[in-house]
């Protein structure tokens, strides 16, 4: 059915919760704000930060720029490391590969740090091609990275290939491409999110997932 399947990465393959979270409390306390409730920061799980910094905090667009230098500091020796794996994302991947599926990472996390988490984890040799996002912010829009991921890997007919995440960004993000979207709900976004953003197929389960490619 699908030949090019892009994953996004947090909320996806990986539980990032306690990681994400941590470094975002961490980057409050530098404002003198104290958040103890990590469902209220799980909104930071996808979008980028400098949009949520000042959308869910209210930080100007200099703070949060400053806010996701400090978030950075915790994250690039520490919080990248409080992940998770979801269970069956590794059969999953090796399903894919030998189906001669082209997986793609198509992330909004920093590449170079999807990269490393990739590795840490041992799934970095699933894939054929990581597009994340730049360091700087020039491209952090999921839309923005799925446009890299189409450009590196080549793709020619993009009715051959599809999105999978967990958060509305991933379906509006592929809709932009007229691509196809799968929304994962053992992530965290839900139901009502996916739908409403025009997810093309849900899944409830990683196994799920393998029904749609």
């Amino acid at each position: 059915m699908y030949k090019y399947i892009l994953f996004d990465l947090d909320g996806t393959l990986t539980n990032p919760e306690i990681g994400i979270t941590n470094c975002v409390m961490y980057a409050l306390e530098k404002f003198g704000i104290k958040e103890n409730d990590r469902k209220k920061l799980h909104p930071f799980i996808g979008p980028p930060l400098t949009y949520s910094f000042q959308n869910f905090y209210g930080f100007s667009e200099e703070e949060s720029k400053q806010a996701v230098a400090f978030y950075r500091e915790r994250f690039s020796v520490k919080g990248l490391y409080e992940n998770e794996v979801y269970d069956g994302v590794p059969e999953l991947l090796q399903n894919l590969k030998e189906k001669g599926k082209i997986i793609i990472l198509a992330t909004s996390k920093p590449e170079q740090y999807a990269i490393e988490i990739l590795r840490h984890f041992q799934l970095y040799q699933y894939f054929d091609f990581i597009a994340g996002a730049t360091m700087d912010g020039s491209r952090g829009e999921k839309a923005d990275v799925i446009a890299y991921a189409l450009e590196i890997s080549h793709v020619e007919d993009k009715s051959q290939v599809i999105m999978v995440g967990d958060r509305n960004y991933d379906i509006l993000g592929a809709k932009v491409h007229g691509l196809g979207s799968i929304g994962v709900l053992f992530g965290f976004g839900d139901y009502k999110e996916l739908t409403k953003a025009g997810a093309t197929y849900i899944a409830e389960t990683v196994e799920d997932i393998l029904k749609y490619v």
